[in-house]
């Protein structure tokens, strides 16, 4: 086979029509969109508008807060925080920080901390020292002989 004999499936790609090309096309002249009027000519944009009925999404009611100053914790999950531990990239025997995470990839970056899950399995012995950890993910680590500190957040200024 060469590449000149490469051809796609039969139907599997359809010709664009080409509207407003002459009356033998079939989408000639006003090329599909009536006559006169607002939707009849270019840049026209009037999704949503009902025509000075309220339009729906005004007359639903408003749902939901964000929180501005929420927090927002980097998720570390046990099974994975093991896979780095095997592949040599974190040093099971110092204490695991929130820097050490970092520095070896598992974290891209800490934002408001880190928080430990407990998702995955987990047997190695390590102490680790973090903002956030769940139940879970505290009694995981304590039954593997290690320790799970989670270090209280400094005052906001």
């Amino acid at each position: 086979m060469k590449l000149n004999d490469l051809r796609d499936n039969p139907g599997a790609s359809k010709k664009a029509m080409r509207v407003g090309r002459g009356p033998g096309s079939g989408k000639g002249k006003t090329a599909g969109r009536g006559i006169k009027g607002q939707k009849s000519r270019s840049g026209v944009a009037i999704n949503g508008y009902e025509g000075g009925q309220m339009p729906l999404y005004q007359r639903l009611p408003k749902r939901g807060f964000n929180k501005p100053n929420r927090k927002k914790f980097a998720v570390v999950n046990l099974g994975i925080l093991a896979k780095f531990i095997e592949a040599g990239k974190i040093d099971a025997g110092s204490t695991i920080t929130e820097d050490t995470l970092v520095e070896s990839g598992l974290v891209r970056r800490k934002l408001d901390g880190v928080r430990v899950l407990a998702k995955g399995d987990f047997s190695t012995k390590v102490d680790l020292e973090v903002s956030g950890a769940s139940k879970s993910a505290v009694e995981a680590v304590e039954k593997a002989g290690g320790s799970l500190k989670v270090k209280t957040p400094a005052a906001a200024e």
